[in-house]
C-alpha cells in the first residue's frame, strides 16, 4: 500500500488520518502529540519529509513557520497540501517559500471533527496552486471517492464566501456562548438549532476562532456588516 504523510495532528488532523487510511498507510509527524489512531504511524521529521506528498495540518499562525523548516529538504515532484480554513494566507506562503518543483494543491476540507462525524453531505474546497495535472486529479478523484463534494474555486473567492458563512457562523457561535446561552423546557427546533451552532463552534479552540477572525482578510468586513444590522434592528425596535 502506498503511504502518506501528515503533518500535525490535532483534532482535525485525526480527521484527516481517518479519510487518507482508508487508500494509504499513513504517517504522521507532530512534536506535540503521540495519540495512537489505528492505521497510522508516527514517524521522525526525516520519515516524514520523505514521503511523495505530505498534508500540512497545523494551526494557521504555525503555519509559515512550518513551511519554512520545511521549505529546503523538499525534493522535485514532491506535493505539499495544505488543509487550512483560510485560502489566500497559506497558499501565498506556500508560493513564497517553495521550489518551483514542488507540487502545490490548496484544500478546505468543509467540515470538522464533530460535522465529520454526523454529516453525510460533506464538502471540500480543491485549488490547483502549481501542481502536476494527473496529481491534482487523483486527489479529487480520492476525496470524491470518500462521498466528498469537490468545489473547485479561487483562493480570493474562497475567502470570500468563507467569511460570509463560517465566519459569520463561528462569531455568532461565541457570541450565544458569551450570552450564556441554555436549554429551556419550551426550546423550540430553531432554539435546538442554535444550541447546536454553540457546541459545533466551541467544540473548536479559541485558537482557530482568532485565526478565521485575523487570517481572512474579508472577515472583518462581514462581522461589520452583522454589527450595522444588528444596530439597524435595535433602532427599530425603539421606534414608537
Amino acid at each position: 500500500m502506498n503511504s502518506v504523510g501528515i503533518i500535525g495532528f490535532g483534532r482535525f488532523g485525526k480527521v484527516l488520518a481517518n479519510l487518507l487510511k482508508k487508500g494509504f498507510q499513513v504517517k504522521v509527524f507532530d512534536n506535540n502529540s503521540n495519540v495512537y489512531l489505528p492505521g497510522t504511524q508516527f514517524v521522525d521529521k526525516k520519515t516524514i519529509l520523505s514521503e511523495k506528498t505530505i498534508f500540512v495540518a497545523v494551526p494557521i499562525r504555525n503555519f509559515e513557520s512550518v513551511i519554512k523548516e520545511i521549505a529546503n529538504d523538499l525534493f522535485e515532484g514532491q506535493t505539499i497540501i495544505d488543509v487550512c480554513s483560510v485560502k489566500v494566507y497559506p497558499i501565498d506562503i506556500m508560493k513564497k517559500h517553495l521550489s518551483n518543483n514542488v507540487n502545490i494543491i490548496g484544500t478546505h476540507p468543509m467540515f470538522g471533527p464533530d460535522s465529520f462525524e454526523s454529516n453525510s453531505k460533506l464538502k471540500m474546497m480543491l485549488n490547483n496552486v502549481r501542481s502536476n495535472v494527473k496529481i491534482f486529479q487523483f486527489w479529487k478523484q480520492y476525496f470524491n471517492d470518500q462521498k466528498i463534494q469537490i468545489l473547485e474555486m479561487s483562493p480570493n473567492e474562497h475567502d470570500i464566501l468563507a467569511a460570509k458563512s463560517q465566519g459569520i457562523t463561528h462569531f455568532l457561535g461565541r457570541t450565544l456562548k458569551e450570552f450564556g446561552i441554555n436549554k429551556t423546557s419550551l426550546d423550540t427546533q430553531g432554539f435546538r438549532d442554535l444550541l447546536d451552532l454553540v457546541d459545533q463552534t466551541c467544540n473548536d479552540s479559541w485558537e482557530l476562532f482568532k485565526d478565521l477572525q485575523h487570517f481572512n482578510p474579508h472577515t472583518k468586513e462581514m462581522i461589520n456588516k452583522l454589527m450595522k444590522a444588528t444596530n439597524t434592528i435595535e433602532k427599530e425596535l425603539n421606534k414608537n
